[in-house]
């Protein structure tokens, strides 16, 4: 493979831990609910499991329903602002969860949050096309995605002794605070395009637009976001980060499953030991984008990655309590290997989609992402219900998986091979 030279190399240090932290907050206050229900949230408010299930369903709902004109909104006007007013939205959402003394408020302030947090992923995703060539891109998308198993691993140890020291009002407040300092950084270091960044020459800035340019050629542009919705191409992305996200849930799942059934373990060991499969995924991560900028192959760093998660996910759930040790070493192979593809996969899909419908496109794969989540959960929710156990749910899991993986080796590789393809994205809006 040829080697290019890179050019304006400040943009990693400038840009990618200002990403990295906005998406890191994001992500704190959007998973630090697990720790309030297990320190009491559910009792002192009287919630039943029922109610329960839902209040953590209505953050995904309100995350998929807006992320399409959120991305749009930040493709046509401004990412800069957009994130601004998110991060003081939702971190104010989230220091008033714990202030919250009835339950219909708690389900409004939830589903807000996830109407505030739902453009953050792809209006990122597509911040990174802007600044970051094909060469580049799976390493920089993965330094974003590593703001979630990252804030998990440090999550769960902060929070379990924020809960153990204070209670659950107070981490909501004290872990709400952050977001609303860091709008201020974000606003005053920020700049939408390349070309409006003082800390790059006139000539970086022509060579990384030329190359940015250079890159779409193969890639013909489409009418409107109506033909961009209707495309074989993207339907396949967004059906295959829908089924995803179900495994991932699967793996959320049964991570505090199999921890609970170490009784003799206490509640900071449980939060310690949580953050051992995102301290594997964090590694995996970073070698997988490392490789698929190298090799260019994106679907290599993709398929075989979920396959093996799917097979040390249902290993795990079949080895079960009885053999704790190894059933959680399954878990850490299982959570590294589904979160370590999702760098190589976000990388892939501008190499298939036109820029000028990039950032609704990518709103609507993530939104389905989220849609399998939100999906995932009522359905394993019910099957678990309706069958007394959870193997049908862990069967419905693995092959929503399996399914990504089919689907994932159907997509082409590169955007060369997309334009040779019946069915690809430009010829299939040539028709309309």
């Amino acid at each position: 493979m040829e080697s290019v030279k890179p050019v304006a190399t400040q943009r990693w240090w400038y840009l990618m831990p200002i990403i990295f932290i906005t998406y890191s907050l994001a992500y704190l206050d959007r998973a630090n609910y697990g720790f309030a229900a297990a320190a009491g949230i559910n009792k002192d408010l009287g919630v039943t499991s029922g109610t329960s299930a839902l209040i953590g369903s209505l953050f995904f709902l309100g995350y998929c329903l807006f992320q399409v004109p959120g991305a749009i909104y930040a493709q046509r006007n401004s990412v800069k602002k957009l994130i601004f007013f998110s991060l003081i939205l939702w971190g104010l959402c989230a220091a008033a969860t714990g202030m919250v003394n009835n339950i219909p408020m708690l389900m409004v302030l939830r589903f807000t949050l996830g109407v505030v947090e739902a453009a953050v992923m792809p209006s990122m995703l597509m911040y990174i096309s802007r600044w970051f060539t094909r060469n580049e891109r799976s390493r920089a998308n993965t330094y974003l995605i590593l703001g979630n198993p990252v804030t998990v691993l440090w999550m769960s140890v902060v929070s379990g002794y924020l809960v153990h020291s204070f209670g659950w009002r107070e981490m909501f407040v004290l872990e709400g605070l952050p977001a609303l300092v860091w709008a201020v950084v974000w606003w005053f270091t920020v700049k939408d395009r390349p070309a409006d960044a003082h800390w790059m020459t006139d000539a970086e800035k022509t060579e990384l637009n030329a190359r940015l340019v250079a890159e779409q050629a193969h890639i013909a542009p489409v009418r409107n976001y109506k033909a961009a919705f209707r495309s074989p191409m993207l339907l396949k992305c967004c059906a295959i980060h829908a089924l995803w996200s179900i495994g991932v849930y699967g793996f959320i799942m049964w991570l505090p499953s199999i921890l609970k059934s170490a009784s003799t373990i206490d509640i900071v060991s449980v939060g310690w030991l949580s953050a051992v499969p995102y301290l594997a995924a964090i590694v995996l991560m970073l070698l997988a984008s490392w490789l698929s900028d190298k090799t260019r192959n994106r679907k290599l760093f993709v398929w075989p990655l979920l396959l093996v998660g799917t097979i040390a996910l249902v290993a795990s759930y079949l080895v079960g309590g009885s053999h704790f040790w190894i059933s959680f070493g399954l878990l850490v192979v299982a959570g590294a290997t589904m979160y370590a593809p999702y760098g190589p996969f976000f990388a892939l899909v501008p190499e298939l989609i036109p820029s000028n419908v990039l950032g609704g496109a990518i709103g609507l794969i993530n939104s389905s992402g989220a849609l399998g989540a939100f999906l995932g959960s009522w359905i394993v929710g019910y099957l678990n219900g309706a069958t007394g156990s959870p193997a049908v749910s862990y069967i419905f899991m693995a092959i929503s998986l399996l399914l990504s993986v089919i689907l994932t080796i159907m997509l082409p590789a590169s955007s060369e091979q997309r334009v040779k393809r019946s069915g690809s994205l430009s010829a299939a809006t040539e028709t309309h």
